[in-house]
């Protein structure tokens, strides 16, 4: 059974969390805090943690658990309740459905497991909550209906793990500009276009690229919500998990470095084609870079994941747990749709037919 760690006050032996509004561990029974760095040598025990033992499953009650189905999931105890659970095998942090204390998965989170960094949460749940509000805002096509009959199924705090990625970038770029200058005189329209040949050599360095490890999340989603500011990066400590869930990752980095390097690539392009200027047009004729010096490291990102339904459909937005950067789709009212279609094609029509009676037209 695997092992599970879990902070207690010391003073009234309650569940104590991280609190991301004061960046300190705090008791919610008798309000004391606590500073992480004082938590630190309870992380010692992570890189002594001994094998999980497997899952044993009693095959006279039920059927029989597939081999792909055991593998995935894991048994653990709250110390709290003593309630015994089942989590998939990427949990590393999550909370008793019985008691509502934190637990961590101690053996999820040791070795070559053990995250290098954590970017702390800055923003509550309250936050979260505010985000979606702020993002329904003004959105015309939105179902009235919307904002009343949808609810919350779903909130929570989640550390996603990502890679990210150092590399250096040399890069050898050929571009075609064109420059096209137009006069005219009483008699002629003179149109004067002249092609150069453009080239740009040079390096950059990148840090701390992210790529999302995790297959549970949609890579896209987690790139919308980007940039996370590294600065803000500690060494991990489990005590930030505290109240929140964690996943470890389930996608190597070995696995993530080609989505990594796609990234850099384009990066690298980019930077190097806004140098090109005072051209009426450029067009990139070719483009050679070269990656090297390549490192990983693992970290924990602070993401609040939200899920509400609404006719039957589940939307699902994703906030920055740092910066507060929300997305996220919504449903259209396709009602309201035509009706705006309806109104914008009128007043077009209705401003053409003013043009040509004013012109005298008809």
């Amino acid at each position: 059974m695997a092992q599970t760690m879990q902070y207690k006050c010391p003073c009234c032996d309650g569940k104590i969390e991280f609190d991301s509004g004061i960046q300190q561990m705090k008791c919610p029974y008798c309000d004391t805090t606590f500073d992480v760095e004082t938590l630190k040598s309870r992380d010692a025990a992570l890189n002594e943690q001994a094998p999980e033992e497997e899952l044993k499953l009693d095959a006279a009650v039920g059927g029989e658990w597939g081999a792909d189905e055991a593998e995935q999931m894991v048994t653990f105890t709250c110390q709290s309740c003593g309630g015994e659970l089942i989590t998939d095998n990427t949990t590393a942090a999550t909370s008793c459905p019985f008691c509502g204390n934190p637990v961590m998965l101690m053996s999820r989170m040791s070795g070559t497991l053990r995250p290098d960094y954590v970017i702390p949460f800055k923003l509550d749940k309250a936050a979260a909550k505010a985000g979606l509000m702020k993002h329904l805002e003004g959105k015309r096509l939105l179902p009235k209906v919307f904002k009343d009959q949808n609810h919350l199924d779903e909130i929570k705090g989640v550390y996603v793990p990502f890679w990210l990625f150092d590399a250096d970038a040399d890069a050898d770029m050929r571009y075609r500009a064109t420059q096209v200058r137009t006069w005219s005189d009483s008699k002629y329209i003179y149109t004067e276009r002249k092609v150069y040949i453009a080239t740009r050599v040079g390096k950059i360095g990148y840090q701390h690229v992210p790529v999302d490890g995790s297959e549970k999340m949609a890579d896209d989603l987690m790139e919308s919500i980007e940039p996370f500011d590294f600065s803000q990066a500690v060494d991990f400590q489990t005590a930030y998990l505290s109240g929140f869930l964690a996943d470890r990752y389930d996608v190597t980095a070995e696995a993530s470095v080609d989505r990594a390097n796609a990234r850099m690539r384009r990066s690298v392009e980019q930077s190097f084609a806004e140098t090109v200027q005072g051209y009426s047009s450029v067009e990139t004729e070719s483009a050679n870079v070269h990656l090297k010096n390549a490192q990983a490291k693992y970290a924990l990102y602070p993401v609040w994941l939200l899920n509400t339904t609404w006719n039957g459909k589940q939307y699902t937005f994703a906030m920055n747990g740092q910066t507060g950067k929300f997305v996220g789709d919504l449903p259209m009212d396709k009602a309201a749709y035509w009706r705006w279609f309806g109104i914008i094609a009128g007043a077009v029509t209705a401003a053409g037919m003013l043009i040509t009676k004013l012109l005298g037209w008809y």
